[in-house]
């Protein structure tokens, strides 16, 4: 059992509108939160999106779930969607 790092994330569309999510990851690293929440705006068709250092922030540590550590155990990364997400 592996302790995660959870980073509170909120990222701004350029069309108006907030998407709020975790990014999900196995080192407390900042830099690399911030650079799989771009990825994964950029996945979604969100490129464009604003997302800062200032608004992806370390929150706290836990054990993932199990879908969340398939996630990380795949692409390096989970996304745990909050609000304003698109569904899938």
């Amino acid at each position: 059992m592996s302790i995660s790092h959870v980073f509170d994330t909120y990222a701004k569309k350029t069309k108006g509108g907030i998407m709020h999510f975790d990014v999900v990851i196995d080192e407390q690293d900042p830099q690399k939160a911030l650079q799989c929440a771009r990825h994964w705006l950029e996945s979604i068709g969100h490129a464009d999106a604003v997302v800062t250092q200032e608004t992806c922030y370390f929150c706290h540590s836990a054990e993932a779930p199990a879908e969340l550590r398939r996630q990380i155990d795949e692409r390096g990364y989970a996304i745990y969607k909050l609000e304003g997400c698109p569904k899938d």
